[in-house]
């Protein structure tokens, strides 16, 4: 069985979180939330997510795919937090799927890895992303080896359509 995991924290962009959340098990993954101290934590319309791990016990032999979704407030709080950061970075060193959307690539910003790769994401981190070194790509979708990225809820099943083919799904 594939393994994913989401990571996210407060004021998370619902549809960014609930439609991975169950597509991947569709799809037949086990799907792990992570949230700093296991906190449950609401979307900004208020869909609850329930951590199933503190992102302190991350470890990138668990998973396959990582899911970093939007919404403003919850990715710029994530990215502050180097237990997250080095995940990404050592799932990123692995060639492990890292797919996201909206405001989640702050997350992969901060953690380093954007140089020199194709991303999209909101038109408000276009500036963000070039000044990060990376390529900022104005689609519903981007696929640039391990990263997949999407700059909006509007286009959730081109992103996970695209996410899936990566496992043959």
């Amino acid at each position: 069985m594939k393994r994913a995991v989401i990571i996210t924290g407060p004021n998370f962009q619902d549809e960014e979180f609930i439609y991975p959340y169950y597509r991947l098990q569709e799809a037949g993954f086990h799907v792990d939330v992570a949230v700093k101290d296991k906190a449950m934590v609401k979307g900004k319309y208020g869909v609850p997510a329930k951590p199933t791990k503190d992102v302190i016990e991350l470890k990138e032999s668990d998973y396959d795919l990582v899911i970093l979704p939007g919404g403003h407030e919850a990715p710029d709080r994530v990215r502050q937090i180097k237990e997250v950061l080095d995940f990404v970075k050592e799932m990123n060193a692995k060639h492990k799927i890292i797919s996201t959307i909206c405001h989640g690539p702050w997350i992969m910003i901060s953690a380093g890895i954007v140089k020199g790769r194709k991303l999209t994401g909101y038109i408000a981190i276009k500036d963000d992303i070039q000044n990060a070194g990376a390529e900022y790509i104005d689609a519903p979708v981007v696929v640039d080896g391990n990263f997949i990225s999407s700059p909006h809820y509007k286009y959730n099943g081109d992103w996970m359509r695209e996410t899936l083919k990566k496992f043959n799904l």
